[in-house]
């Protein structure tokens, strides 16, 4: 059996390396991996898959950044040759990016069968372009594997059929139990950048809907320099929100309050999560990897498709409006104890599950 995985973004090779890992040990199963280039730039890319030992892409597009149309659109071509000339048994997709969307509807319209990783996450805002690609790749795939009780409800009330769903797990979590160790032998970031456990906020910031809006980009910033004046704030910078900062005149100020910090590998970024008092995100990945590590979590948005955090108290969600509600998040969250204990997210074998079920539906 074939098997063409597509992956294009940091959260993506997370969720692949679990997956892969599998893969490389089932007899009679071969994978050929797409690297769409999404996420071109090295410290967000390479150094994933030197780190989560995932084999190099036998396909890299380079398609790079565009607006969602373009983007998706050189994707969907690009992805479409390759299939012409792998002929995959299946195509795996991953989450809710623009690589998820095309590499789904590329393979539905050869008739390979799709398997969406992740499916049935909702955030049931439509101005979310990820909820627009979930929505339209749960809806186009074969098979949707749901991390949650709660997305397999989703997917039902979408009238998705039963035989197409199937409750597995979260493979993030699966590669939280098996890098988590590792980043603890492996990492000094923490002496790098001179940081004590407990004794910092780590935050990322990259969505859109924040970097986007020059009045939530401006709330969000001036709420961290606010609090960075009582306890230490480090922010792994994205590509997107650096240019966002440096357009509206914020970066200068920013930089003399806040710890920025190029991207960082995953290995380092676990233990920057791990040993944080709290992180402020508006990643839905980071939200989960807090809630992995037992870090009390906010999350700088509407809304989150993790709604189990937020039921079991260690996410709360704060639109950031103004700089005062984002610092008073902040602090409020500072103080929580955390919460319940719980475990919606599987054993730490999706990735298991997920390959046993492909390899039995060709019996």
């Amino acid at each position: 059996m074939k098997i063409v995985s597509i992956v294009g973004a940091r959260p993506q090779f997370i969720k692949a390396a679990a997956v892969s890992r599998v893969l490389r040990k089932t007899q009679g199963v071969r994978e050929v991996l797409v690297h769409t280039g999404q996420h071109y730039d090295a410290n967000m890319s390479e150094v994933f898959f030197e780190e989560l030992e995932i084999p190099r892409p036998d396909y890299n597009l380079g398609i790079g950044s565009a607006t969602h149309g373009a983007q998706t659109g050189r994707m969907l071509e690009a992805i479409e040759e390759v299939l012409f000339k792998e002929k995959p048994d299946w195509v795996l997709v991953y989450g809710d990016t623009n690589s998820t969307l095309a590499g789904a509807l590329a393979a539905v319209k050869l008739h390979i069968l799709v398997a969406h990783i992740e499916a049935g996450l909702r955030s049931f805002n439509r101005c979310m372009p990820e909820e627009i690609n979930r929505v339209l790749t749960d809806h186009a795939s074969d098979v949707l594997f749901a991390p949650t009780q709660t997305a397999v409800e989703n997917l039902r009330r979408e009238g998705i059929s039963e035989e197409r769903i199937h409750l597995v797990g979260d493979v993030m979590y699966d590669a939280a139990l098996y890098y988590g160790k590792k980043a603890e032998r492996q990492s000094q970031i923490l002496n790098r950048l001179e940081l004590r456990p407990k004794e910092y906020i780590l935050a990322t910031i990259h969505r859109a809907e924040n970097t986007d809006d020059p009045q939530r980009l401006c709330a969000i910033f001036e709420g961290f320099a606010e609090v960075a004046q009582e306890i230490k704030v480090v922010l792994p910078l994205h590509p997107r929100t650096r240019a966002a900062l440096v357009q509206t005149g914020l970066y200068d100020k920013v930089v003399r309050n806040i710890s920025l910090i190029e991207p960082v590998g995953y290995l380092d970024m676990v233990m920057l999560e791990k040993n944080a008092r709290l992180i402020a995100t508006d990643s839905g990945g980071v939200q989960k990897e807090a809630f992995f590590y037992r870090v009390p979590c906010l999350t700088l948005r509407e809304e989150t498709e993790w709604v189990e955090l937020v039921d079991l108290g260690w996410n709360r969600v704060i639109p950031p409006t103004s700089k005062e509600r984002v610092s008073a998040g902040i602090r409020e969250s500072l103080q929580a104890s955390g919460g319940l204990d719980g475990y919606p997210y599987g054993d730490g074998k999706a990735a298991e599950k997920i390959i046993k079920s492909i390899a039995s539906s060709e019996k």
